[in-house]
């Protein structure tokens, strides 16, 4: 499958190397090797050195690999760094009569539990994220090169936003059955004082309470919390950069250093975390309670808790997933920096496609 995907890379309208040539003008038509020395030779000499700048071809496998670990390393370390707030807006929602709000919550656990207590269920959900990132950004990569290649240049740049949407969803479909047991795990530590305080201790006796069961009754409502969030993240994020260096950003992205271009990246990633923490929420909501409870299904917990009862903890988690996402993004950016891998510019439209609409001459 990935020996496939990397040789349909090479054509894709996403292809790195190939559209930043473009850009800069430096892809050219090819001259005779007999030809006399001159520009096109030079040109030739410089596109040669822009492709050797990075460490893998767009679409190997390597490029998969790394993008998978730079998601590992985002999603891993963001979600592990603010398990105390996390700890607290699951609290708040499976029980707000004791924990009324998010500086009252943190009174109460603090009271209760010490500083120790804020760190309630970070293994779990180290190991959780860590697995849920290397499949989301990994598959998300796949994804984009399958869908765009089906559409074929023209249409993938027409239709970017619905490619954004679906290459995110069937990535984020994988990431979350590999969450899935660590966030049941998560959540049982740190909404149900007295069950277990570390993974070690929780994951055998949930197993033998209520069997496999216990760590995937979850997965349908953590679908319906992370695929929506997941689709604005990566749509809202692509389109939001895209805006930001046509309208704000006051030169082009090839003439911008990469501590700037990563400034870029954090910015479009708060914007895009604001929004995904409002539409994924009420689902959140659902996740808590239901992994707090033994044998309630989604429905039963979705009608109890009602239409107020689903916002509850929605300030908590605007602070929490807007910095996630915008260090995620930051993480996974700088990643790809580092390993010289290759870094998208925001598409233009096609040449084909502006001779069809008259925009050339």
């Amino acid at each position: 499958m990935f020996s496939s995907v990397a040789h349909l890379a090479r054509a894709n309208p996403f292809n790195a190397p190939h559209l930043q040539l473009v850009h800069d003008g430096l892809a050219g038509p090819r001259s005779s090797p007999a030809g006399p020395p001159g520009p096109p030779r030079r040109s030739r000499n410089l596109a040669a050195a822009a492709v050797e700048e990075y460490s893998c071809e767009y679409g190997s496998m390597k490029f998969y690999a790394l993008c998978g670990f730079g998601g590992v390393l985002s999603c891993g370390l963001t979600h592990t760094a603010v398990v105390p707030l996390d700890l607290v807006k699951c609290r708040m929602q499976v029980d707000p009569q004791k924990y009324k709000g998010i500086f009252n919550g943190f009174s109460v656990t603090l009271k209760e539990d010490g500083v120790r207590g804020l760190a309630k269920g970070w293994a779990p959900t180290f190991i959780g994220y860590s697995l849920q990132g290397l499949c989301k950004f990994g598959f998300y990569e796949v994804f984009k090169v399958l869908y765009s290649n089906v559409l074929g240049e023209e249409n993938a740049y027409v239709w970017r936003t619905s490619l954004y949407l679906a290459a995110s969803a069937s990535a984020e479909f994988f990431a979350d059955i590999a969450l899935a047991p660590m966030e049941a795990t998560k959540v049982r530590i740190q909404t149900q004082p007295g069950y277990a305080n570390t993974l070690r201790d929780a994951a055998p006796k949930m197993y033998k309470e209520e069997g496999l069961k216990a760590f995937y009754k979850g997965v349908a409502p953590l679908w319906m919390r992370q695929i929506p969030y997941t689709m604005m993240k990566f749509a809202c994020f692509e389109r939001t950069v895209e805006a930001l260096y046509k309208f704000v950003v006051p030169k082009p992205r090839s003439e911008c250093s990469k501590p700037e271009q990563l400034v870029v990246t954090f910015v479009a990633g708060y914007i895009a975390g604001v929004f995904c923490a409002i539409v994924s929420h009420p689902a959140d909501s659902v996740v808590s309670v239901l992994n707090k409870e033994k044998g309630s299904s989604a429905s039963q917990v979705l009608q109890r808790l009602g239409f107020k009862g689903v916002w509850k903890g929605l300030f908590a988690r605007i602070i929490m997933i807007g910095t996630l996402t915008a260090l995620q993004w930051f993480i996974y950016d700088s990643v790809k920096v580092y390993f010289r891998l290759p870094r998208p510019p925001p598409p233009e439209m096609p040449e084909s496609l502006k001779k069809k609409l008259g925009l050339t001459q």
